[in-house]
Parts: structure tokens; C-alpha cells; sequence
């Protein structure tokens, strides 16, 4: 066994914990510490405060997860100032050995390491994750993660994707108007500047603009509780129009990867589990046409542990010491 920091730097938070590591077993972490990223200039400070807060000197081996692709030496956050050269990362650390993930590539390797009490089945057949085959894994949070989970004989295989970047495809006339302003802002509109937190905002404009309604509020922070509770009707439509432009971007994801099962992952899903079940997920999820009967057969579940990045940080770290 091999004791490790692990870390799962995103777009608004940095989490930390101490993580018990060893080949062939699930990673064993201690209570996380988070901290928002905004409130320290660099990951160095971050990782500063975190050893201030820990009563023994931190392990000299860690496993990072970041927001970003992670080929070459500068890794640039995709939501965040934040940059980071990995050539000098492990000095300024104070680390012998470090291991660095894409932050969605560390989620799907948590996937193997879930407990059934993790994952909560949203539609499809409650089979359970497969054995064999693709599993598609799909995180809605400041950002939109995507990562592939290949099970087969010889073990799981993670493929690290930016899935989330894919082009923004509408399906019907509210969605088209949402497009529009959405390109007379971007030029280009990925799928995440929909389904993923910030997107709720310009969901909400759309209906408002659509309906000749007052717009009342402007961040998205404010705008996502009133959604979930209801207060407010119309970002509460908004929620349920964020619903099925997942449900769609989804059900493309898992289509093109020819999925057995999907696990939608991020900081989204557990926040609105009942009403995504009761929204229009599941049937925008399998309207592809001449392929529905293909998509009604795949379980989708939703992962409700709490750190999934960090157990797949140090789950990765178990893989160097395999």
C-alpha cells in the first residue's frame, strides 16, 4: 500500500484528500478538503493551505486530476486562470512522483470502484454496469466532461475525451432560438455552453425572450436554486428545457460510443435527481429515430459519490504502482 495526496482541480473548486493506494484494490480516501479555486492565485497556494490544514507532513507521491487536456507541459484550465507547467510542478509540490489525469478521465476510472449505492438509475432497463462493453461516462458541472470506460477481458481502459466541445445540435424551435443568440455571442456553440451550469442562464433569456418576459436574473448561481425549488416558474422551465438538451447531447454521446451503459457524472446530477427523472432526459435521450429501441436498452445511471474525481485520481495512481 502506498499513501498519496490526490487532487481534482476543476473550473470552481480544488478538493485534496489523503488516499491509501494498491494495486487491484479501490482507493481509500480521507475526508476531502475543498476550496474554491478563485480564492488562491495558483495551485501552489491551494496545495499550501491544504498541508496547513493536514496534523502530518503530506506524502511525497500525488495524483492530480485537472480540467483540462493534459498532452504537453503547459496545461491550461478550460474554466479557470489557472495554468500549469508540469515540468515544474512536482518542485514547486515538494513531490517525488506525480500522476496527472484529465479530470474526466479520472471520474471514469472511479466508475469501477463504485458501490451500487452510488449509482442511481435514471431510465433504461436497471441492469446494473456491464462486464463488457462501453460505458459512456457524461458530467455536467461548470463544465461538460465526457470520458469512455472500456470493459473487456484484459481489464478497464480509459479513454480521456473533450466530448463536451462537440457541436451544439437543436431539436426544436425554442432550442433553435436558444442556438441563435448563442452563435451572435460564441460564433461557434459547443454543447457545453447549453448542458452544463452556466448554460442554464441563456436557457432561461431564451424562454424569457420567447414568452415576452421580464428577465430577473443574470448569474447562474443565483438563478439554480430557484430552478430546483421551483420559486421561480420560469427558471424552473428552464431546468426542465437543461433536462432534455441532456438527455439529447447524452443519448449522441452514448449513441456514437455504442454504449452498454451510461453514468452521468459531475456536480449536476445528484442536485436534481427527481427532476431529472421526471423530465423529458429519458425520452430526448432515446429519440434517435430508426435506432430508439437501441437506446431504450441501455441503463443510464447517475453517480451520487461525493469526490468520484478523486477516487479516480488515486485510482490512476494505483495503476503505477500495479
Amino acid at each position: 500500500m502506498t499513501n498519496i495526496v490526490a487532487m481534482d482541480i476543476g473550473g470552481t473548486n480544488a478538493r485534496f484528500a489523503l488516499a491509501t493506494v494498491a494495486p487491484g484494490a479501490a482507493p481509500v480516501l480521507s475526508e476531502p478538503v475543498k476550496l474554491r479555486a478563485a480564492d488562491y492565485p495558483t495551485l501552489a497556494a491551494a496545495w499550501a493551505e491544504f498541508a496547513a490544514r493536514c496534523p502530518e507532513p503530506l506524502p511525497r507521491a500525488a495524483a492530480l486530476a485537472v480540467a483540462c487536456p493534459v498532452d504537453g507541459d503547459i496545461l491550461k484550465l478550460t474554466n479557470s486562470p489557472w495554468v500549469l507547467r508540469k515540468s515544474t510542478l512536482k518542485a514547486q509540490l515538494g513531490l517525488d512522483d506525480l500522476v496527472i489525469v484529465n479530470d474526466f478521465g479520472a471520474v471514469t476510472r472511479a466508475v469501477p470502484h463504485l458501490a451500487a449505492a452510488n449509482l442511481v438509475h435514471l431510465c433504461g432497463p436497471d441492469t446494473g454496469l456491464p462486464a463488457a462493453g462501453a460505458i459512456s461516462v457524461i458530467g455536467p458541472g461548470t463544465g461538460l466532461g465526457v470520458g469512455l470506460l472500456l470493459r473487456d477481458e484484459a481489464g478497464d481502459r480509459v479513454v480521456e475525451t473533450e466530448g463536451g466541445h462537440m457541436d451544439f445540435a437543436p431539436c426544436d424551435a425554442i432550442e433553435d432560438m436558444l442556438l441563435q443568440r448563442l452563435r451572435a455571442r460564441y460564433g461557434r456553440v459547443s454543447v457545453e455552453r447549453v448542458c452544463a451550469g452556466p448554460g442554464l442562464v441563456d436557457i432561461y433569456e431564451t424562454l424569457a425572450h420567447a414568452e415576452g418576459a421580464a428577465v430577473t436574473i443574470l448569474d447562474d448561481k443565483e438563478l439554480w436554486p430557484v430552478a430546483i425549488d421551483g420559486s421561480n416558474p420560469l427558471a424552473a422551465a428552464a431546468l426542465l428545457r437543461f433536462c432534455a438538451a441532456l438527455g439529447c447531447a447524452t443519448g449522441n454521446l452514448a449513441l456514437a460510443h455504442l454504449a452498454k451503459a451510461v453514468v452521468l457524472a459531475g456536480g449536476i446530477p445528484p442536485r436534481i435527481l427527481p427532476i431529472l427523472k421526471d423530465s423529458g432526459f429519458g425520452a430526448r435521450f432515446r429519440a434517435k429515430g430508426r435506432f430508439e429501441g437501441l437506446m431504450a436498452a441501455i441503463p443510464v445511471y447517475a453517480c451520487v459519490h461525493p469526490d468520484p474525481g478523486l477516487m479516480g485520481a488515486a485510482a490512476a495512481c494505483s495503476a503505477r504502482f500495479a
